[in-house]
């Protein structure tokens, strides 16, 4: 099973930033199994820029739950299963990084859409999801777009495409 995850953060990287919004879906393969998604009070300012680039406000994660109330969930979502991102590193290492800070270990196995798209579709004009998912097909409405949820359900369904080209 995949654990296709989508992060958006404060900003800056793993050790400053904090988690904001976190999706995660099961995957078998073939079809979306489940979904997880919500947002998280980081407990920090959000970078303008974020906001810009997701919508998501100060205001809009004041009443969200804290990542520790949240991180035992998470952890059994993503446990035992194949970690999947666009652009793996960033997530893997904003998760990882959480997640040590309330004690739990994070160690799972990962593959990357954006590296698999560079094997895979060697002819793409750019391996950004959004314009990758525009080639492939994959629809990503506008409003969902640089959000955790939206993101994810796009990368598990290239990774799908992905996979059924991978011998």
């Amino acid at each position: 099973m995949y654990a296709v995850v989508d992060i958006e953060a404060t900003g800056g990287n793993h050790v400053k930033g904090r988690i904001i919004e976190i999706a995660i879906i099961l995957f078998d393969g073939e079809k979306i199994v489940s979904e997880y998604s919500t947002l998280i009070n980081p407990e920090v300012k959000i970078d303008w820029y974020v906001t810009k680039l997701t919508g998501i406000k100060n205001d809009m994660v004041a009443d969200a739950p804290l990542f520790k109330d949240v991180a035992e969930e998470i952890l059994s979502l993503t446990k035992g299963n194949i970690f999947v991102a666009h652009d793996v590193d960033f997530d893997y290492k904003f998760l990882k990084a959480e997640l040590k800070k309330v004690g739990l270990p994070f160690n799972e196995p990962k593959v990357c859409t954006l590296t698999l798209s560079q094997k895979h579709l060697p002819e793409a004009e750019s391996y950004s999801l959004g314009k990758l998912c525009d080639a492939m097909g994959i629809p990503i409405p506008k409003e969902v777009r640089h959000r955790a949820a939206g993101d994810a359900v796009a990368t598990a369904k290239l990774l799908g495409l992905l996979l059924s080209r991978d011998d």
